[in-house]
C-alpha cells in the first residue's frame, strides 16, 4: 500500500471517529435535562426572535451548554420556522426535545389569581394590584366610576359584578383585562340561572337576583343552607316583611364597622340597612357565587320566616317569631328557654 493510500485510510478512519464521538455527544445532550438548579426559569421570547438568537438567549441564561447542538436538534425536527412568542415555563427535569416541543407548542406560561365567594370588588382590587404580576397596578385607587368606565358600563355600580372564581392568564395581561373576564363571566352565569328562575319570585330583575344573591352568600358559608335561605329571604319580601340581615349593615358601615353590631347600628338609616328599609338594597353587598345565584332563583320552599346563626356556621330555621326568639335566646344569648 502506497503511502497515500495509507494516508487517505487513516484520514477517513479519523472522520468516521470524530464523527462517530459528535454523534455520541449529541445523542447525550438530548437526553440531558436542562441546566438550572431553580425549580422554575422563565424563557421570555419575544416576537420575530431567530432560532440563532433564541439559542444564544438560553446559553446565556445557562440552560444549555451546547447552543449548536439545539440548533441542529431544531433543524432535524423542522422547527426551525416554528418557534412561538411568548413567556415560557421550563423546569429542570426538561430535556433540549421537550423544551423544543413547549415553545414551538405556543403553551405559554400563566399566572393565577383567585377571588373568593363573599368579597367585596375593593377586596379583590386590593388583591390584583398586590398581585407579583400586576407590581401595583393601581386598580384601588380608581374611582367607582372610574373603574366602570375604563371596563366600558358607565353609570352601574361595580360592586358584585365580578365572579368570583381563580382566573389563569400570560405575562402582559392587564388587570383590567382579568376583572372584564370576571365582568363577562358573572354576566353569562347570571343571565343562565335569571333563564331557569322560579315562576312568581318578588324579583323584577336579574340585578336584583344579584343583589339577594349576595346577601345569601354573606349569610352562611355551609352550602346546603343556601336555598334554605334564599327561601326565608323570598318570602319575607312576599309577604312586605323587611330582610332584617346583618351583613347588609355590615356594609352600610363601611370602614366604621369594627366587628361589632350595636343597636344604633341596627337603627341607623343607610340604604344598606335592611332592619330599617323595605325590599332590597341599591347594590349587592358581595361578589356572589354560582350556588348563592342559584339559591336566589331556586329558593327552597317552607315556612320558615327566620334563622339565626347557632355559632357553627350553620342557622336554625324558625316559623314564628316566638320559635325565633327562643332560638336567639339559646344561641345568641345563651339562655335557657
Amino acid at each position: 500500500m502506497t503511502i497515500l493510500r495509507i494516508s487517505l485510510v487513516v484520514l477517513v478512519l479519523g472522520c468516521g471517529a470524530l464523527a462517530g464521538g459528535l454523534w455520541h455527544d449529541y445523542q447525550r445532550f438530548l437526553d440531558t435535562p436542562i441546566q438550572t438548579s431553580e425549580p422554575k426559569i422563565y424563557l421570555e421570547i419575544p416576537k420575530g426572535m431567530s432560532l440563532r438568537a433564541l439559542t444564544q438567549q438560553m446559553t446565556a441564561q445557562g440552560i444549555f451548554s451546547h447552543p449548536y447542538y439545539f440548533i441542529a436538534l431544531a433543524y432535524l425536527q423542522d422547527d426551525q420556522t416554528r418557534i412561538k412568542a411568548g413567556e415560557y415555563e421550563l423546569t429542570p427535569d426538561m430535556t433540549p426535545g421537550a423544551v423544543l416541543a413547549r415553545i414551538t407548542s405556543g403553551k405559554v406560561a400563566e399566572y393565577r389569581i383567585t377571588f373568593v365567594e363573599g368579597w367585596t370588588f375593593r377586596q379583590a382590587l386590593a388583591t390584583l394590584d398586590a398581585h407579583e404580576h400586576f407590581g401595583g397596578a393601581g386598580l384601588a385607587t380608581l374611582s367607582d366610576a372610574d373603574l366602570m368606565a375604563q371596563l366600558g358600563r358607565p353609570g352601574e355600580h361595580p360592586e358584585g359584578r365580578f365572579f368570583p372564581d381563580t382566573y389563569q392568564f400570560p405575562r402582559k395581561t392587564q388587570g383590567l383585562d382579568v376583572l372584564k373576564r370576571a365582568m363577562e363571566r358573572m354576566d353569562m352565569i347570571l343571565a343562565e340561572e335569571w333563564d331557569a328562575r322560579q315562576p312568581e319570585l318578588p324579583i323584577a330583575s336579574a340585578y336584583e337576583a344579584l343583589i339577594l344573591a349576595s346577601i345569601i352568600e354573606k349569610e352562611t358559608a355551609v352550602a346546603a343552607e343556601r336555598p334554605a335561605i334564599g327561601g326565608v329571604f323570598v318570602r319575607r319580601l312576599q309577604r312586605g316583611m323587611r330582610l332584617q340581615t346583618d351583613p347588609t349593615v355590615i356594609y352600610g358601615l363601611g370602614e366604621r364597622y369594627d366587628g361589632n353590631i350595636r343597636r344604633a347600628d341596627l337603627r341607623e338609616a343607610t340604604p344598606y340597612n335592611t332592619y330599617v328599609i323595605s325590599g332590597l338594597p341599591p347594590t349587592p353587598i358581595a361578589l356572589s357565587g354560582r350556588a348563592a345565584i342559584n339559591a336566589a332563583l331556586q329558593p327552597a320552599q317552607g315556612d320558615a320566616l327566620y334563622f339565626v346563626a347557632k355559632g357553627d356556621g350553620s342557622h336554625v330555621f324558625s316559623r314564628t317569631l316566638d320559635e325565633h326568639n327562643r332560638a336567639v335566646r339559646r344561641y345568641i344569648l345563651n339562655k335557657d328557654n
